[in-house]
C-alpha cells in the first residue's frame, strides 16, 4: 500500500491518517526548531518537509515518544542541510540576516509567528549562523527544546560527553556575543519610534541618544543588491551614514520582526526594506536591515497595510 501523500510505503499499520493528525499536531515545534537551526523561512518548510518523508517511509510503531523522535530526525535534516550550505555558501556571512518573521500588529497570523519565533531574536540567530553545524544542533535542541545529550549524540555522531561539550561550547558563544534582555514591548517600540523621528528630522544628535556606544548596524541586499550589505559599527559611524536608513523616513510601517520592534519602508505601495531594532536597558544595541528585494517581497506583508503606510507618510 502506497501513502497517497509522499508515494512512500505505508508502514504505520494501515492508520496514515492517524498518522497523518499526529505529524501536523507536531507541525508548529518541528519547523520552529528548523528555524533556529537553519535561520531559513523556506528551508525550515523544506526540513519539516523531509521529516514528513522520512515518518512515511519508517516503522514508527515501536516509538514510544514519536515528538521527541520527529525532532530528532528534524534535527538531522537540518544538520545535513547546513553542512551542504557550508560548502557551498556564497554569501559573506558578515552581513548575512536570517529571515525574520514579521507581523502587522493587529493583522496576520500572531500565534504562528510566536510560536516560530518565541525567544529567538535576528540578534541570537546571527550568533547562531557562526556556530559550526555540530555545535548549533547540540545547542538548539538541548537548549531551546530539552532534548537529552544521548538523543543528541547519534544525530552528531559523537559520544554523549562530547555532545555535551558540543553544547557548552556553544553555550559560551552564544552568552558572549548575544544581547541582553531588553525593556518591555511598548518602550522597545517607543525606543523605536525616538529613531525614526530623529532620522526623519536629520537629527544626529537625537540618534547618539538612543544607540548604544558599540551599536552594529548590519545590512543584508542580498545578490541583487550586494553593494549594499555592509557591516557598521558604533553609533557615530552609523549616525554619519544615515543616508543608509534615509528611506524609513518616507513612507514606513511600524511592524513587530521576531517579538522586536521593527520599521517596513514602503515605496510605490511596495515592501522596500526591513529594519529591526534590538534594545538593551534604553539603547539601541544592534539594527539589522534587510534590503534583499526577492526576500522583503516574500515577508507576506499584507496591501491594506503597506497602503496604510502610503497615506501615514
Amino acid at each position: 500500500m502506497e501513502d497517497i501523500r509522499t508515494g512512500a510505503p505505508d508502514r504505520t499499520g494501515g492508520d496514515a491518517e492517524a498518522l497523518a493528525r499526529r505529524f501536523d499536531a507536531d507541525r508548529g515545534h518541528l519547523r520552529a526548531v528548523a528555524y533556529r537551526m537553519l535561520g531559513s523561512l523556506s528551508e525550515a518548510e523544506d526540513a519539516v518537509q523531509e521529516t514528513w518523508i522520512k515518518l512515511g517511509r519508517t516503522d514508527v510503531s515501536g516509538v514510544a515518544n514519536l515528538t521527541g523522535w520527529l525532532t530528532t530526525v528534524v534535527g538531522r535534516v537540518c544538520l545535513d542541510m547546513l553542512r551542504s550550505r557550508g560548502s557551498r555558501r556564497e554569501d559573506p556571512l558578515e552581513h548575512y540576516v536570517p529571515d525574520p518573521v514579521v507581523r502587522v500588529p493587529g493583522a496576520g497570523d500572531p500565534a504562528h509567528a510566536a510560536e516560530l519565533t518565541e525567544s529567538v531574536g535576528l540578534a541570537l540567530l546571527v550568533v547562531l549562523e557562526t556556530l559550526a553545524p555540530a555545535e548549533r544542533l547540540a545547542f538548539v535542541l538541548h537548549d531551546m527544546f530539552a532534548v537529552p545529550f544521548d538523543e543528541i549524540a547519534p544525530v552528531v555522531d559523537r559520544s554523549t560527553a562530547a555532545t555535551r561539550q558540543l553544547a557548552s561550547r556553544a553555550r559560551r558563544r552564544v552568552q558572549d556575543a548575544a544581547p541582553g534582555p531588553g525593556p518591555d514591548a511598548r518602550r522597545q517600540r517607543e525606543i523605536a519610534d525616538a529613531f525614526l523621528a530623529a532620522s526623519r528630522g536629520g537629527d544626529f544628535e537625537g540618534l547618539l541618544a538612543v544607540l548604544d556606544p558599540d551599536a552594529v548596524l548590519r545590512a543584508d541586499g542580498g545578490t541583487l543588491l550586494a553593494g549594499t550589505s555592509r557591516v557598521v559599527r558604533g553609533a557615530e559611524t552609523i549616525t554619519r551614514q544615515a543616508l543608509m536608513y534615509a528611506s524609513f523616513g518616507h513612507a514606513s510601517l511600524p511592524v513587530v520582526a521576531n517579538g522586536q520592534p521593527a520599521l517596513l519602508s514602503v515605496v510605490d505601495g511596495k515592501p522596500g526594506s526591513l529594519m529591526v531594532f534590538t534594545i538593551v536597558g534604553d539603547r539601541i544595541v544592534e539594527l539589522h536591515v534587510l534590503a534583499d528585494p526577492e526576500r522583503v517581497a516574500a515577508l507576506g506583508i499584507p496591501e491594506e497595510a503597506l497602503a496604510g503606510a502610503i497615506g501615514s507618510a
